[in-house]
């Protein structure tokens, strides 16, 4: 049995329909907060909720007494860690909530775990760690100590958590160096949802930093294939070249290694959606950064695996998903 956190959001959705389809028996975890709409959550339990397998249980992970109960319960052999509050703008007005959930509410995952003897902690970080750096391709060895968001600094926090437990509790953890993950089913404050939903709309797109910020888009489909080659692999102790012990605790980047500016997306997203955008130009906001590049040869090293879904390709299939569920709103309610 799997225990996915954040089951109702993007990643942890698509994670657990691949696990069930696999033949996994999947317990969901998820708060269903109101950072984006509640409807698209409960739109993806829906797609979960008649699967062989699969069973959801509504709660906050502050409440480290509910989460610790439900680990004992269930004895997952993996707990798949995705819940969290994301997203970098909003972590410089509402900084209350990235520390209720991603610092509090992952100490409570990771006491939970560690009681429970989990075999493996996968986790979700993020491609913020590396901040300020300016070096790239992202590699996992570069120093990541200047965080220019909240957000990067608790993703930044959570690693650092997940080695204490991993050197003083002997508890396997895997993080997770996500890098702008995109698709079906994703969230309405990325940017590709955004601009698709303006385009279609022929509203106006605030594009920032005159449209040259460049990120690493990742398909969602690589980003669980990554995972699902990680849950039953948990990281072994050894040692560090130099004879010091090392803990049973890594981290690795999952990005398509191929930066392309905002302006290059909106390009495709105007070609898939038949029609020009209406742009705004707006400066770079405070905590982004200018480029994010994945150096992915610890993954392809260790899982045989890299991501390589073209953007194109990828953004193709979320339009098309895009426009059926719009479309399908009134239906929903409908019903």
């Amino acid at each position: 049995m799997i225990l996915v956190t954040g089951a109702a959001g993007f990643i942890g959705f698509h994670v657990a329909r691949r696990l069930l389809a696999a033949g996994s028996e999947v317990v969901g975890f998820d708060n269903l907060n109101d950072y984006y709409t509640p409807r698209l959550k409960h739109d993806r339990l829906a797609e979960l909720a008649d699967r062989p397998g699969w069973r959801f249980v509504h709660g906050d992970l502050a409440d480290g007494t509910a989460l610790a109960a439900l680990v004992a319960e269930t004895r997952p052999t993996c707990v798949v860690h995705l819940a969290a509050q994301a997203g970098v703008r909003w972590s410089i007005d509402n900084p209350s909530a990235y520390v209720s959930s991603n610092l509090v509410g992952f100490a409570n995952v990771l006491e939970a775990c560690r009681h429970a003897a989990t075999p493996h902690l996968v986790y979700a970080s993020s491609s913020s760690v590396y901040g300020a750096n300016t070096k790239t391709p992202f590699a996992e060895s570069d120093p990541v100590d200047r965080p220019v968001s909240l957000y990067a600094a608790t993703k930044k926090a959570n690693e650092l958590m997940a080695h204490s437990y991993a050197h003083l509790f002997g508890l396997p953890c895997t993080g997770l160096r996500f890098f702008t993950v995109y698709g079906p089913w994703g969230r309405p404050d990325m940017a590709y949802w955004k601009f698709t939903e303006s385009i279609l709309a022929g509203t106006p797109i605030e594009v920032y930093g005159d449209g040259l910020l460049r990120r690493d888009f990742t398909y969602v489909d690589d980003i669980v294939e990554a995972i699902v080659r990680m849950v039953d692999a948990p990281p072994v102790a050894g040692t560090h070249d130099d004879g010091s012990p090392a803990a049973a605790c890594r981290v690795y980047n999952i990005g398509n290694h191929t930066p392309v500016t905002v302006s290059r997306l909106l390009a495709i997203l105007e070609r898939l959606c038949g029609r020009p955008a209406v742009r705004l130009m707006k400066p770079r906001p405070p905590g982004d950064v200018e480029a994010t590049f994945a150096d992915v040869s610890a993954l392809a090293r260790d899982f045989g695996f890299e991501p390589r879904t073209p953007l194109e390709e990828g953004l193709e299939r979320f339009v098309g998903w895009y426009r059926g569920w719009r479309q399908a709103a009134p239906a929903r309610k409908a019903a």
